[in-house]
């Protein structure tokens, strides 16, 4: 059960954040519980659709984004967000189960990918704290400054939407996948 309330349809949710959900539900056939739970605050609603819609049209590629949110779903121990991640990247991104499982370590079978996810959980577990030897081996493996921006962003929208999940206990409306609090 959550600890803020839910609501059981789109018209249920606050006034303002009713577009934006039906938006949700035009693009992803549904308004999953994340959006729904988020509506409670319509700017909050705006906030996420906004950085996770500019993040979409950016330079790192939709299996990238997708290897990054498993990796720092497990790093924050986001079951919700495993869950959801998991379903996307088998579905839409077409990752392998393989690819998967080194994604939710931060790792990849990609060469440029592995670097931008091992980076992307580097910065999680510091807290930003790298070094000049990270960004010089992220910028030799072929990563762009643009990428690299997008990564820190891409860290702290899914840290944001793990934080969300963990806090208000949302359920989780995707195939159940549990994740694990990775070690550093």
């Amino acid at each position: 059960m959550t600890r803020i309330a839910l609501p059981a349809t789109i018209d249920a949710a606050p006034e303002k954040a009713q577009s934006l959900l039906n938006a949700v539900k035009a693009k992803l056939g549904k308004a999953p519980n994340l959006y729904l739970l988020t509506a409670a605050s319509p700017a909050a609603l705006e906030g996420l659709l906004s950085l996770s819609g500019a993040l979409g049209q950016g330079a790192l590629d939709a299996a990238t984004r997708e290897r990054i949110a498993l990796a720092i779903a497990n790093v924050n121990g986001c079951d919700y967000c495993n869950s959801a991640h998991t379903y996307l990247a088998k579905n839409i991104a077409k990752l392998s189960d393989e690819e998967i499982a080194k994604n939710r370590d931060g790792r990849s079978g990609d060469v440029k990918a592995d670097v931008a996810v091992s980076l992307a959980r580097k910065i999680a577990f510091s807290r930003g704290d790298v070094t000049d030897g990270e960004i010089a081996r992220a910028k030799g493996a072929g990563l762009s400054d643009a990428e690299l921006v997008e990564i820190v962003a891409h860290v702290a929208l899914n840290t944001f939407t793990n934080y969300l999940n963990e806090v208000f206990k949302t359920p989780v409306d995707f195939p159940a996948v549990a994740s694990a609090k990775r070690a550093a």
